[in-house]
Protein backbone atom coordinates (compact mmCIF):
# COMPACT_ATOMS: atom_id res chain seq x y z
CA UNK A 1 0.00 0.00 0.00
CA UNK A 2 1.65 3.42 -1.15
CA UNK A 3 0.14 6.86 0.68
CA UNK A 4 1.54 9.43 0.15
CA UNK A 5 1.30 12.44 3.10
CA UNK A 6 2.32 16.15 1.81
CA UNK A 7 3.13 17.51 4.93
CA UNK A 8 3.44 21.27 3.48
CA UNK A 9 0.10 20.96 2.29
CA UNK A 10 -2.74 23.09 3.69
CA UNK A 11 -4.98 20.25 3.10
CA UNK A 12 -5.28 18.47 6.54
CA UNK A 13 -3.14 15.28 7.21
CA UNK A 14 -6.77 13.44 7.55
CA UNK A 15 -8.31 14.62 4.39
CA UNK A 16 -5.09 13.38 2.71
CA UNK A 17 -5.31 10.07 4.52
CA UNK A 18 -8.66 10.15 3.02
CA UNK A 19 -8.41 10.62 -0.68
CA UNK A 20 -5.45 8.63 -0.68
CA UNK A 21 -7.21 5.58 -0.12
CA UNK A 22 -10.41 6.58 -1.96
CA UNK A 23 -8.71 7.20 -5.10
CA UNK A 24 -6.64 3.13 -4.05
CA UNK A 25 -10.09 2.07 -4.20
CA UNK A 26 -11.07 3.54 -7.62
CA UNK A 27 -7.17 2.71 -9.23
CA UNK A 28 -8.33 -1.21 -7.53
CA UNK A 29 -5.02 -0.63 -5.21
CA UNK A 30 -7.58 -1.29 -2.50
CA UNK A 31 -10.51 -4.09 -2.82
CA UNK A 32 -13.72 -5.03 -1.44
CA UNK A 33 -13.18 -6.77 1.60
CA UNK A 34 -9.43 -6.43 1.82
CA UNK A 35 -8.22 -5.03 5.31
CA UNK A 36 -6.37 -1.98 6.01
CA UNK A 37 -3.50 -1.51 7.85
CA UNK A 38 -3.88 -0.92 11.78
CA UNK A 39 -4.73 2.46 13.01
CA UNK A 40 -0.91 2.06 14.92
CA UNK A 41 0.62 0.35 12.27
CA UNK A 42 -0.52 2.87 9.54
CA UNK A 43 0.62 5.84 11.58
CA UNK A 44 3.98 4.58 12.61
CA UNK A 45 4.22 4.01 8.58
CA UNK A 46 3.63 7.31 7.61
CA UNK A 47 5.20 9.02 10.60
CA UNK A 48 1.54 10.72 12.02
CA UNK A 49 -0.69 10.74 15.20
CA UNK A 50 -2.54 7.49 15.86
CA UNK A 51 -5.65 9.94 16.24
CA UNK A 52 -5.21 11.40 12.95
CA UNK A 53 -5.88 7.88 11.16
CA UNK A 54 -8.87 6.70 13.61
CA UNK A 55 -10.48 10.13 12.03
CA UNK A 56 -10.11 9.20 8.75
CA UNK A 57 -11.04 5.70 8.70
CA UNK A 58 -14.03 6.74 11.31
CA UNK A 59 -14.67 9.42 8.34
CA UNK A 60 -14.08 6.91 5.85
CA UNK A 61 -16.90 4.56 7.52
CA UNK A 62 -19.38 7.36 7.65
CA UNK A 63 -18.99 7.75 3.58
CA UNK A 64 -19.73 4.12 2.90
CA UNK A 65 -15.94 3.10 2.13
CA UNK A 66 -14.59 1.40 4.86
CA UNK A 67 -16.45 -0.72 7.99
CA UNK A 68 -15.32 -1.40 11.24
CA UNK A 69 -15.05 -4.45 12.92
CA UNK A 70 -13.54 -4.95 15.79
CA UNK A 71 -11.74 -8.08 15.71
CA UNK A 72 -10.37 -7.30 11.66
CA UNK A 73 -10.32 -3.41 11.90
CA UNK A 74 -10.76 -1.31 8.66
CA UNK A 75 -12.17 -3.24 5.86
CA UNK A 76 -12.70 -1.99 2.39
CA UNK A 77 -16.88 -2.02 2.09
CA UNK A 78 -17.81 0.33 -0.52
CA UNK A 79 -21.58 1.48 -0.54
CA UNK A 80 -23.37 0.81 -2.98
CA UNK A 81 -26.14 3.16 -2.31
CA UNK A 82 -26.02 5.02 -5.70
CA UNK A 83 -28.74 7.42 -5.67
CA UNK A 84 -26.86 8.83 -2.55
CA UNK A 85 -23.70 8.45 -4.17
CA UNK A 86 -24.21 10.00 -7.14
CA UNK A 87 -25.50 13.23 -4.84
CA UNK A 88 -22.56 12.96 -2.68
CA UNK A 89 -20.86 13.48 -5.98
CA UNK A 90 -23.28 16.12 -7.48
CA UNK A 91 -22.08 18.13 -4.29
CA UNK A 92 -18.93 17.81 -4.44
CA UNK A 93 -18.81 18.45 -8.33
CA UNK A 94 -20.99 21.53 -7.89
CA UNK A 95 -17.87 23.53 -5.80
CA UNK A 96 -15.16 22.18 -7.58
CA UNK A 97 -16.78 23.78 -11.18
CA UNK A 98 -17.55 27.09 -9.32
CA UNK A 99 -14.08 27.37 -8.79
CA UNK A 100 -12.97 26.12 -12.39
CA UNK A 101 -15.45 28.79 -13.80
CA UNK A 102 -13.97 31.30 -11.30
CA UNK A 103 -10.42 30.67 -12.87
CA UNK A 104 -12.00 30.88 -16.46
CA UNK A 105 -11.98 27.41 -17.39
CA UNK A 106 -14.59 26.78 -19.81
CA UNK A 107 -16.76 23.56 -20.33
CA UNK A 108 -15.01 21.59 -23.07
CA UNK A 109 -11.57 21.97 -20.61
CA UNK A 110 -13.88 20.30 -17.93
CA UNK A 111 -15.46 18.57 -19.91
CA UNK A 112 -12.05 16.96 -21.63
CA UNK A 113 -10.74 16.69 -18.13
CA UNK A 114 -13.79 14.16 -16.27
CA UNK A 115 -13.39 12.47 -19.51
CA UNK A 116 -9.48 11.98 -19.05
CA UNK A 117 -9.64 11.11 -15.31
CA UNK A 118 -12.83 8.72 -16.00
CA UNK A 119 -11.05 6.89 -18.56
CA UNK A 120 -7.83 6.48 -16.08
CA UNK A 121 -10.52 4.97 -13.11
CA UNK A 122 -12.10 2.94 -15.38
CA UNK A 123 -9.19 0.65 -17.05
CA UNK A 124 -7.94 -0.04 -13.61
Amino acid sequence: MIIEIDFNSDEAIYVQLCNQIILGIATSQFREGEQLPSVRQLAETIGINMHTVNKAYSILQQDGFVKIDRRRGAIIAIDIDKLQALQEAQSDLAVVLARAICKGIGRDDIHALVDKLYDKYERM
